[in-house]
């Protein structure tokens, strides 16, 4: 058995290292299909990336009244944070509020006039607050408009900020659902057209199985080689398709980032060890699976 083993793979190799013209075109094809298919998980985690950034750009502020102290807003920021819908809590003390507010107008006097004007801080201590979902801001400010915190909340700026929340919930959901429709017909196109070339080219071997049939081959000692083949094929062309997609995305990595803020090289760095193992199970399990339909459906062995 184990001899038989050593023949098959021997004579698999031998097939993959001198049969040029199919191995060639099954390698081109299947490097490319690794490589969008690579690519498709690059534009999982750029998708991921932007909907985390466009929600971080969005909140909602409960404001306090000046009557309210610092130990009971940390009473109300601990009750949000015991909330599952919250993600963060941010306390602004009205110093700070103040201190912001200077910052982002310093440069218009008109606006700030009326701060020396006032010669108090009119400024509210206030909790900035980020939902885990753009859809659970309302559960949250419906929870802060509730009877048990009248009396301490002097507003809350969630219907201020409705509008662009709601933008927001639907601008991700479309992302999201762009992205996997993308990832599923581009995944189908690609693992259809590697399966008709690996199928082709065994279908080019056809006299050559023909005659092992003829002097008694056994029908694994006919299939083998080819498994053998589609196996080697699939570990080359991972390793081609890895190489291209990374050489790409060191050539555009300043481009990319300068544009839309997500670093490409250092994502494939800290995911290689998953796109490897993509890469080769794709390919190995296509190649392998290819082969074996092809020998059995289309060689009649």
């Amino acid at each position: 058995m184990l001899i038989s083993f050593k023949r098959i793979f021997r004579s698999g190799f031998e097939k993959f290292s001198r049969d040029r013209s199919s191995t060639g075109a099954a390698l081109v094809v299947m490097t490319v299909v690794l490589f969008a298919i690579s690519s498709l998980a690059i534009l999982q985690g750029m998708s991921a990336f932007l909907v985390e950034r466009l929600q971080e750009g969005v909140d909602v502020s409960a404001y306090f009244r000046d009557s309210v102290s610092e130990e009971e807003i940390f009473k109300v920021r601990q009750q949000l944070l015991d909330l599952e819908e919250v993600k963060e809590v941010e306390y602004i003390s009205k110093e700070e509020a103040l201190r912001r507010f200077i910052e982002t107008y310093r440069d218009k006097d008109a606006i700030l006039a009326p701060l020396d004007a006032l010669g108090r801080n009119p400024m509210l201590a206030h909790l900035n607050l980020k939902a885990r979902n753009p859809a659970e801001y309302a559960q949250i400010a419906d929870f802060l408009a509730g009877e048990a915190f009248a009396s301490a909340i002097a507003s809350i700026d969630f219907h201020d900020r409705a509008p662009v929340i709601e933008r927001l919930f639907l601008i991700t959901a479309g992302i999201r659902a762009g992205v996997v429709a993308i990832s599923i017909a581009l995944s189908a196109v690609a693992v259809l057209v590697a399966f008709n070339t690996i199928r082709l080219t065994i279908y080019n071997s056809k006299e050559e199985i023909e005659i092992m049939r003829l002097v008694g081959a056994s029908s694994w000692f006919i299939r083998g080689p080819f498994l053998v083949q589609g196996a080697l094929v699939g570990v080359a062309a991972s390793a081609l398709a890895l190489l291209l997609l990374f050489v790409l995305s060191l050539a555009v990595r300043a481009q990319f980032q300068s544009f839309t803020e997500f670093d490409i090289f250092s994502f494939l760095i800290s995911q290689f060890f998953m796109l490897l193992l993509l890469c080769l199970a794709v390919g190995i399990g296509l190649g392998v699976f290819s082969s074996a339909i092809a020998a059995r459906r289309y060689l009649r062995v």
